[in-house]
């Protein structure tokens, strides 16, 4: 409490030159006085003196011990000359006036005594005599000769406790010694003084905390008062003066921006990242063929190509180099090409130069565990949904499982004379009964996302197995995986 409210007067005394802006600790002061007593009292005025010793607090905040005297004489024929004593307390509130002087208001409690050796029967005008407590308030003006010594004027009125109440008046002008000062020193001029301040070296013109250490409104590492960019938003880097950049013109700012060197242009996301909705690698705002099927082959300008002109863009074509005028189905091959023979059509074989009689997998390319592969009108065709694919005691269809069937609908799209055989197969765990049903329903399963994907419902045929034709022992868990499985054969239809 005491270091915030030191450090609101230092605020306030910061335009005192430096010889006046010191911390004081203790005052001692006498001065001459005027007395103008009330006319209750039948005293004339008098001239006097006081004594006084302070001792500052904190900040603003004094309290000093005050003795008086003055000699003044009745207003009566008798003339008495009447010693009036006064010892008091005040406390007071100190505030700069101008550059070298300073004000305070002053209030407090006093005991007065009035002459001395009281007859038991009083004297008419003899004047007053005894003690009376007094409530007294002031104010004056300090004003500096030097940084330790100040003149020093004040004017006050107490008023007395007793029956009779009166009110005197005093004015004072005298010397005030500062004891134990010290400067008040701010040495990076940011008007909190160095004992107070927690943050020294301030750059000058930035705003500070009543601990002296500069704040930053937005954050950007540049204090107020410095920052010509006062509302940089958060994450930004900012330069010297606070303000921001965007170095590649993409409209979001450096810092935030977590793509630098954006081609001019081109659309970005709200972190300053290109888009490329059609994923052609053409950024979107240059991209001037914004639809590209994914896969696709484009030019600079995210254009696609067909370079045989079959109508299937390069990239997607599974046949470039098709002769003009060959009718093609979707990916780009003559409907029914099997160019190496291996069973799988051109627009499906990732291996196109198998040699002949190799096996191959869905794929048509060569695995050592296939056996082989009939050319294309003759044996059927097979493909394996294994266990893995179908949690234990489910026909729930796992997503892993659609890169194989897609494979089966691509093949039953190209060539509509086949015909499907779908057969479900369950571990040997449970009853016979219920092997079948769970086949049936995972051979219903396959069926029915072969269907989704446009094939008819009357080119494929499901069938439950149950546990009746088992590859391996039905002995481990590895081994009942195996044997929970669907299979699909495809053959041309009977004409």
């Amino acid at each position: 409490m005491r270091s915030s409210i030191t450090s609101a007067v230092a605020l306030i005394f910061f335009t005192i030159p430096a010889h006046a802006q010191r911390q004081y600790r203790f005052e001692l002061g006498a001065s001459a006085g005027y007395y103008a007593f009330d006319s209750k009292t039948e005293l004339d005025n008098a001239f006097g003196g006081s004594l006084r010793a302070g001792y500052w607090i904190t900040g603003p905040l004094s309290i000093e011990v005050e003795g008086s005297y003055a000699k003044p004489k009745t207003t009566s024929s008798l003339n008495n000359a009447v010693d009036v004593k006064s010892i008091g307390g005040w406390a007071l509130v100190n505030l700069p006036i101008g550059k070298s002087a300073s004000g305070f208001l002053k209030g407090g409690y006093a005991s007065v005594s009035y002459g001395s050796g009281c007859p038991s029967v009083s004297v008419p005008g003899a004047g007053p005599c005894g003690t009376a407590g007094a409530i007294q308030g002031g104010a004056g003006v300090r004003i500096a000769l030097t940084p330790t010594l100040m003149m020093r004027y004040e004017g006050m009125v107490n008023q007395s406790q007793t029956f009779l109440k009166f009110s005197n008046i005093a004015v004072h002008g005298g010397l005030s010694f500062m004891i134990g000062s010290k400067p008040l020193v701010d040495a990076d001029g940011d008007r909190v003084y160095d004992h107070s301040d927690n943050c020294p070296g301030t750059p000058p013109g930035a705003l500070v905390d009543k601990h002296g250490c500069p704040t930053d409104t937005d954050g950007d590492g540049v204090a107020d008062g410095l920052d010509r960019c006062p509302d940089t938003p958060e994450g930004a880097k900012v330069n010297d003066a606070g303000c921001t950049a965007d170095s590649d013109a993409d409209g979001v700012l450096d810092g935030i921006d977590q793509c630098a060197d954006t081609p001019v242009g081109a659309t970005v996301s709200d972190n300053g990242c290109p888009l490329d909705a059609d994923k052609d690698g053409v950024y979107d705002g240059l991209d001037r063929c914004m639809a590209t099927p994914e896969g696709t082959h484009v030019d600079s300008l995210g254009c696609p190509s067909d370079s045989d002109n079959d109508g299937v863009f390069d990239g997607i074509d599974k046949c470039p180099g098709t002769p003009s005028g060959t009718k093609v189905n979707a990916m780009g091959c003559p409907p029914g090409q099997d160019t190496d023979k291996d069973g799988v059509l051109d627009a499906l074989d990732k291996c196109p130069n198998t040699p002949p009689a190799t096996g191959v997998d869905q794929d048509g390319c060569p695995a050592a565990a296939a056996p082989p592969v009939v050319p294309a009108g003759g044996a059927n065709r097979a493909w394996r949904v294994p266990g893995a694919m179908f949690p234990m005691r489910s026909a729930a269809l796992s997503p892993k499982a659609q890169p194989v069937l897609d494979s089966v609908v691509a093949v039953m799209l190209v060539d509509t004379t086949l015909k499907a055989t779908v057969s479900g197969y369950a571990q040997d765990r449970l009853v016979p009964g219920d092997n079948t049903r769970l086949s049936q329903q995972r051979a219903d399963a396959v069926r029915t996302y072969i269907m989704g994907k446009g094939v008819s419902a009357r080119r494929i045929t499901a069938v439950g197995r149950g546990s009746q034709s088992l590859i391996v022992a039905d002995t481990t868990e590895a081994a009942r995986t195996i044997n929970r499985r669907v299979e699909i054969k495809l053959q041309p239809s009977v004409p």
